[in-house]
């Protein structure tokens, strides 16, 4: 009896939970690693092994799951409505209950609206595809309308709340009239509009995770090109901006003028780490240029908006094309380069994906490890938030992908992690830039790999799910095959193991 008493206790000392998951990726560094123990090696949800819950979706579901107070927040469409006032092509960033699935609120928005009609300015049926950040009881979103708003974690369950009020008209579209918002309907506490303050041109679809920082949010802009895909039509519209978080009133943009660069959209959220013993705030443009800024310690009397001060600049493909940069969209050899992906700092580096673009473009595509401080190589001391010397910037080393890739490196025990659209995850060392091993999908990947528990989770758009042991010596778990697409990064939080289809969201916990 001593025995398996013992047995148990070590069991769950194993499953220890490390909490929730406030933001996509590791606080600041944006590394895509978890200290969660105890997750499933396998599981499969025609039997139930392992599944928590299933939770039903709209029918394209782009965004990756927020986990935090008890909540789960994932992204979504409203083709299939859980309210029938709200009918028709939307935007839905939908609030579940962490353990049931079942709905607490939603926020529902509709689509941008363009005489004559634009679909590049709010792809049809996209929903909303950016993961919130979460402090406490404010959650900061990106909506499909290029909107930052601060919701409450609770809803409208506590009152509504202020000092914005008019959900009812923001959650109708603007031919009808205002709708009374309901039970299960978002509180809005404030909204930040880009294209109107900013003047963002958004392309496709809003795609931002905020990084939060201090009293400020960081958010990339999503600015880019037009319809034709040959020219932007805000060229002097910022691509980064930071807003007070209290107020969503707008402190800072940065002031390079990338906006004419951009190859096809500014889809990369920012990463933070400490340089020197000062925080620096590491953005990829749409122009596949990484840029660093100085990271706000105050905000600026009301009315003046500071420019960014830029630490440095880096440019990971410097023999490509810079001048009429849209005249190689038909080109698989040659052309610019862009990054969907975050930048992920980690032990003094900063490691980044960038390449030719999914649609159009060249094919090729780098892992690329950028140092700091000249030689690149770490201090002793160097922590989870990346101490290291002053820059300068240079390359480390430079890893040839399949093909394209939309994926954030995971970097855990002196590997890197990355999974790209030519079907390939890849395993490589993180000091040198030496691949290790490569893993098959059966599809292309847009998602980032995960790494925690000792295991690399990742799946593809084919619907194929993948747990492989991380480590040098590579060896397939398990694999399950879903209902459809996987398109967001799996996410743990609190022992539970979240993975989106299309179509549902997956809870799956040992």
């Amino acid at each position: 009896m001593l025995r398996c008493f013992t047995a148990l206790l070590a069991l769950a000392a194993q499953a220890v939970a490390a909490g929730d998951q406030p933001q996509w990726g590791e606080r600041f560094s944006r590394n895509m690693v978890s200290p969660e123990r105890g997750l499933p090696e396998e599981f499969d949800p025609k039997t139930g092994k392992n599944i928590k819950w299933v939770a039903p979706l709209g029918t394209e579901s782009y965004a990756t799951p927020i986990v935090a107070g008890g909540r789960v927040l994932m992204g979504t469409n409203n083709n299939r409505p859980r309210d029938p006032r709200h009918q028709g092509d939307r935007g839905v960033l939908l609030c579940l209950d962490e353990k049931t699935g079942e709905l607490v609120w939603q926020l529902v928005v509709p689509k941008i609206t363009a005489t004559p009609p634009d679909p590049y300015l709010d792809w049809p049926n996209a929903g909303i595809c950016s993961p919130p950040t979460v402090e406490g009881d404010r959650v900061y979103a990106m909506t499909n309308r290029c909107e930052a708003v601060c919701l409450d974690l609770h809803g409208l369950a506590n009152g509504n709340d202020g000092p914005y009020q008019d959900e009812g008209r923001h959650m109708t579209p603007a031919d009808r009239e205002p709708m009374a918002p309901g039970k299960t309907d978002a509180d809005i506490l404030w909204l930040f509009d880009l294209r109107k303050e900013c003047g963002v041109y958004q392309n496709d679809a809003t795609h931002c995770s905020i990084l939060l920082h201090g009293d400020f949010l960081y958010i990339n802009t999503s600015n880019g090109v037009d319809g034709s895909h040959r020219r932007n039509p805000a060229p002097d519209a910022p691509s980064l901006i930071v807003l007070e978080k209290a107020t969503g009133r707008l402190v800072a943009q940065d002031d390079e003028r990338i906006g004419g660069k951009v190859y096809h959209c500014t889809w990369s959220s920012p990463a933070l780490g400490e340089v020197g013993g000062k925080p620096l705030v590491v953005f990829c443009g749409g122009d596949g240029v990484v840029y660093a800024f100085d990271a706000l310690t105050t905000a600026p009397p009301p009315g003046q908006v500071l420019k960014l001060k830029r630490a440095w600049r880096f440019d990971p493909d410097p023999t490509s094309p810079k001048e009429d940069i849209h005249k190689y969209k038909h080109n698989r050899e040659i052309g610019p380069s862009n990054v969907k992906s975050m930048p992920v700092f980690h032990q003094g580096r900063v490691y980044i994906t960038v390449g030719g673009d999914i649609w159009w473009g060249k094919n090729k595509a780098w892992l690329k490890c950028i140092g700091l401080g000249g030689t690149g190589v770490p201090p002793v001391s160097a922590g989870d938030t990346g101490k290291m010397p002053v820059p300068p910037v240079s390359e480390v080393w430079s890893y040839d992908l399949r093909s394209h890739c939309c994926s954030t490196p995971a970097i855990a025990d002196g590997l890197v992690y990355v999974a790209d659209c030519g079907r390939l995850v890849h395993c490589v060392e993180a000091a040198t830039g030496r691949g290790v091993w490569t893993h098959e999908m059966k599809g292309d990947v847009w998602a980032s790999p995960l790494v925690a528990d000792g295991k690399v989770f990742i799946g593809s758009r084919r619907g194929d799910f993948a747990i492989l042991a991380a480590g040098r010596e590579k060896k397939l778990l398990s694999s399950v095959q879903l209902d459809g697409a996987i398109c967001g990064s799996p996410v743990v939080a609190n022992g539970t193991l979240y993975i989106a289809t299309l179509t549902r969201l997956y809870a799956i916990q040992r």
